[in-house]
């Protein structure tokens, strides 16, 4: 039986194409997909045509996604059709040296799963066996298919090493930020948040940031936060989730002696970044950057969102259906603010 899916061809190049369903292979699952939601990674991969690490077109592509179990290959236990599950984007290899050393986001070989915006996908056995997870029959599916992304702050939320009392300041409003608020605010620390976009800006207000600096007119980050912000010392942590260089630049003068940045943000490849050495040394900076995710935080997120610490609600905004999907990644390349849009594949 055919079914739909968003085939991405080369940059800014998707079509909506019926494709046919090819058998199952031992080890591996058939998802009917119930949410898909839009990511700035995908964005990304829209706006170059393709990604060296996660997918090579032409593909179908998409990858926060949860749904049930419609078909069940050879050689798999423990699952059944019809079990509610979410499915990660990646799966370590287990074997080599980054995995012996509990570092599976670092895993040489990560198997990385792509096809979200479709009616099913296949999961291959490796993520059958450690990176899809069942739900609890009262989760929802638009809940669930925020695991991948959240899974992602968790790991920079464990790297940076957040707890009770921090003063955090996170620089970038979208939604990896706005989920660093979440979890940062859950965590008991005061938040603070410098971001653009109206939209963006009001969900981090939602989320009960202690104060939100709209850097929009103020080519500056620094100079921005710096006008509205009382304590001279600093901030004990500062997480740059934008991804630009010259944000990377500023974070690290936002912090106080002896606190963290953590570059969050994946700037364009090739860039670079210049670091005072004296402020670095002198004033003891801890300087991390966090990558992806690993099985153990994507259980984590899981959990978040099963306790109702994140839902859906506060970071999806808009809907939109498989159909008019191409037309919808324009409008994002073209700057669209939406935090995510849910799409719905079955129209």
């Amino acid at each position: 039986m055919r079914s739909k899916a968003a085939v991405l061809y080369g940059k800014e190049h998707v079509r909506i194409e019926e494709v046919t369903p090819y058998p199952l292979r031992a080890g591996e699952v058939r998802v009917g997909v119930e949410a898909a939601l839009t990511c700035g990674t995908d964005l990304k991969v829209f706006k170059r045509g393709y990604h060296a690490k996660m997918i090579v077109p032409p593909a179908v592509f998409g990858h926060e996604l949860a749904g049930h179990i419609i078909e069940v290959g050879k050689g798999v236990t423990g699952w059944h059709e019809g079990d509610r599950v979410v499915v990660a984007n990646s799966a370590p290899c287990g074997e080599c040296a980054h995995c012996r050393q509990h570092q599976e986001n670092l895993c040489d070989d990560l198997l990385f799963l792509n096809g979200a915006y479709a009616q099913s996908i296949v999961v291959p056995p490796r993520l059958v066996q450690k990176n899809m997870l069942r739900l609890k029959t009262g989760t929802s599916f638009r809940d669930a298919a925020l695991v991948e992304p959240l899974a992602c702050v968790v790991q920079g939320v464990e790297d940076s090493q957040l707890r009770a009392g921090q003063r955090v300041l996170i620089i970038g409003a979208g939604p990896i930020g706005l989920m660093f608020v979440a979890l940062a605010k859950h965590l008991g620390c005061e938040v603070t948040v410098a971001g653009r976009g109206e939209k963006r800006l009001a969900a981090a207000r939602r989320l009960r940031a202690h104060k939100v600096i709209d850097v929009a007119r103020e080519s500056n980050v620094v100079k921005a936060v710096q006008l509205r912000e009382t304590d001279a010392a600093g901030f004990d942590v500062v997480i740059e989730a934008v991804g630009r260089p010259e944000v990377w630049e500023g974070a690290v003068r936002l912090v106080r002696k002896g606190g963290l940045v953590n570059f969050f943000g994946g700037c364009p490849s090739g860039t670079s970044i210049s670091i005072d050495t004296s402020l670095l040394h002198y004033s003891a900076l801890t300087l991390k950057a966090s990558f992806h995710h690993t099985p153990r935080t994507i259980r984590r997120a899981l959990g978040f969102i099963e306790a109702g610490v994140i839902r859906a609600d506060e970071f999806v905004d808009g809907e939109c259906s498989l159909s008019m999907l191409p037309e919808l990644f324009k409008s994002m390349a073209e700057g669209n603010s939406a935090v995510k849009t849910f799409i719905r594949v079955r129209d």
